[in-house]
């Protein structure tokens, strides 16, 4: 597996403050650039054929911010300079087919904001430093401003940047990127596992061993239902409005929260156990169109994100195998393949050798078999 995990995060909650006021009008100007650019690579592609990028964008951002967009001047450059850099980030992945193209967003739905330079970090307070205008001296002077955040845990390693980060309920956040990656690893197990994915059962593991989902969203359902019919029996715009879409969103944070919690756990047992860990790779966007709610209930794409980072943590060796290998049909056991076998076929006997299979189960042999064998299957 590739090292594509060179730093480490560290999450404080930002205390709630009059001052945090601040975040949300930077928050709002970003969502200005995001859009003034995105829209600028826009029209220089209809007019020549192909996108400006990055070291086109940050000097005419510069000329903005002289003439026609001085009001962006009391936000760090460096600030600014990120949102340019994360948009044509955005470009280089869709020209390599891993995402679409960037768009415009509303003021309230950009979330964050990266900070390399302009701050200092004490115990349990970040300064940051803005610029106001000062109206004696006529020019914009450095306005440095202490915020303070709950440090429950102290951060290793040098501080690469920091990010300031607004959640769905309006709360602040701040993240501390170190290159800090030292950790102790698990000890070795000499065990290998394949991994298959399921509605039914969220995984099952070629040693037999099934893991069921909670469902959080679907156990908070009639929660969820009931704060959406309190929202829409308010008047839109109007102070209890307010309240009532806070209270939902709250709810949907909850059930975010409570399965990433569970999938953290699940990830770090699964490390534990095992020296490989072996995925498949799943079209999910098609199979939200069949299956909707109960394939976002799950979120398998948002746990092998957190598999990969556990196994890079502790050493472990990850591998996903393509999404067109065969793996539900071919017998674990002689490799025929059972061209009959349908979704409602939970259990079924192999025609050639006469073997009996859990569906599941042999899936998840044949991918891990896929991976230590990398041959091409019979569809």
């Amino acid at each position: 597996m590739q090292n594509k995990h060179t730093c480490r995060t560290y999450k404080y909650k930002i205390r709630n403050h009059r001052k945090n006021k601040k975040f949300g009008n930077m928050m709002d100007d970003l969502a200005d650039v995001h859009n003034h650019f995105v829209r600028l690579e826009q029209r220089y592609y209809r007019i020549y054929g192909k996108y400006a990028g990055r070291y086109k964008l940050q000097p005419h951002l510069t000329k903005l911010l002289q003439t026609t967009k001085k009001h962006w001047a009391w936000i760090p450059r460096d600030t600014l300079d990120a949102v340019i850099i994360r948009i044509d980030t955005a470009y280089q992945r869709m020209f390599d087919g891993l995402g679409g193209r960037p768009k415009k967003k509303r003021k309230g739905k950009y979330r964050s904001a990266k900070f390399q330079s302009g701050y200092k970090l004490e115990n349990g307070r970040v300064r940051i430093s803005f610029k106001s205008w000062n109206a004696s001296k006529q020019k914009l002077v450095f306005d440095r401003i202490w915020f303070s955040f709950h440090q429950h845990r102290d951060w290793n390693g040098t501080v690469k940047y920091i990010q300031i980060l607004r959640d769905s309920v309006g709360e602040y956040w701040l993240y501390i990127v170190t290159d800090d990656t030292s950790t102790e690893p698990f000890a070795a197990t000499g065990e290998s596992v394949g991994i298959d994915f399921g509605l039914k059962t969220f995984l099952t593991l070629s040693n037999g061993e099934k893991i069921d989902s909670p469902e959080f969203l679907k156990q908070s359902l009639s929660k969820l239902r009931s704060a959406n019919k309190s929202v829409s029996r308010k008047q839109k715009g109007s102070n209890n409005w307010y309240r009532a879409v806070l209270e939902l969103v709250q709810l949907y944070r909850k059930v975010a929260n409570q399965r990433l919690d569970w999938q953290w756990k699940i990830a770090t047992k699964l490390c534990r156990k095992f020296d490989t860990l072996v995925t498949e790779t799943l079209n999910i966007e098609g199979m939200k169109r069949l299956w909707g709610r109960k394939v976002s209930d799950l979120s398998f794409s948002q746990f092998v994100t957190i598999l990969e980072y556990k196994c890079f943590k502790h050493n472990r060796t990850f591998h996903k195998i393509g999404q067109w290998t065969s793996t539900t049909k071919p017998c674990s056991d002689c490799g025929h393949s059972n061209k009959n076998l349908s979704l409602s076929d939970r259990q079924w006997i192999c025609s050639e050798c006469g073997s009996h299979h859990d569906r599941d189960i042999n899936a998840a042999i044949n991918i891990l078999r896929a991976a230590c064998y990398p041959v091409v299957e019979q569809m």
